[in-house]
């Protein structure tokens, strides 16, 4: 995995000072930037990010293509022999063509939608609860921590990533922001105000009993991402 990583550092490097080759007819390249170096500087922040998610012991799902997502989604829920999926709306990604593979899997998919009191609420959290894994977008990942930062929303409630044992989280590239202090700025005080903002680093654990590493007692106690491709560059 560190060669990797520094593959992709020398690619970024490589790209962004890079040397431009004479054209054809003997004139001067130009030494326009090239696209591809904003492709580079995302697989970085990816692989940065991927680096800091399994130090805290989450599962990198790679940087897929919208298509090749549902792949992902698919051998995540057969790997956990999943029943029962609960799906948030999505920000970015639509979840429709994932909901549709899980269905056709015939893995029964709940979508959760806003609620109008705490009774419907109530019912909310045990229908979760009685969901194998969760299908959350984030609005952000941090790069620097491995930690994905997500609005709560009537559509996306708090409760879709915490109730469910097992998260699998899309995320686009393009949302992969260096640390926190850019993610806070991209979210914006506005939404923060407004909305509960969680950031997860990794599944939940906890050590308040004899000191002993216990995944999954406040939170899920496993979490999936990939990071969805789906510029053009």
């Amino acid at each position: 995995m560190a060669e990797f990583h520094k593959l992709i550092a020398n690619v970024r490097e490589a790209l962004e000072h890079q040397v431009a080759a004479p054209a054809h007819n003997g004139e001067a390249a130009s030494a326009e930037a090239v696209p591809t170096a904003q492709a580079a500087r995302r697989v970085e922040l990816a692989s940065q990010f991927a680096r800091e998610l399994q130090a805290v012991g989450g599962h990198f799902l790679g940087t897929p293509t919208p298509k090749e997502t549902i792949a992902c989604v698919l051998e995540v829920a057969t790997a956990l022999n999943a029943r029962s999926v609960a799906v948030g709306a999505g920000i970015f990604i639509d979840p429709a063509p994932i909901v549709d593979a899980l269905e056709r899997a015939g893995i029964e998919v709940f979508r959760t939608a806003p609620v109008a009191d705490d009774a419907a609420r109530a019912v909310l959290r045990q229908t979760l609860a009685q969901c194998d894994f969760a299908l959350v977008e984030a609005d952000y990942a941090i790069a620097a921590t491995g930690t994905l930062a997500m609005l709560a929303t009537p559509e996306r409630p708090s409760s879709l990533t915490l109730v469910p044992p097992v998260n699998v989280i899309l995320v686009s590239i393009e949302r992969i922001l260096t640390d926190l202090a850019a993610a806070i700025a991209a979210i914006g005080a506005e939404a923060i105000a407004s909305h509960r903002l969680a950031l997860v680093t990794g599944p939940s654990r906890t050590a308040d009993i004899e000191k002993r590493i216990v995944l999954g007692v406040h939170g899920p106690r496993e979490l999936h991402v990939a990071a969805v491709w789906q510029g053009n560059d």
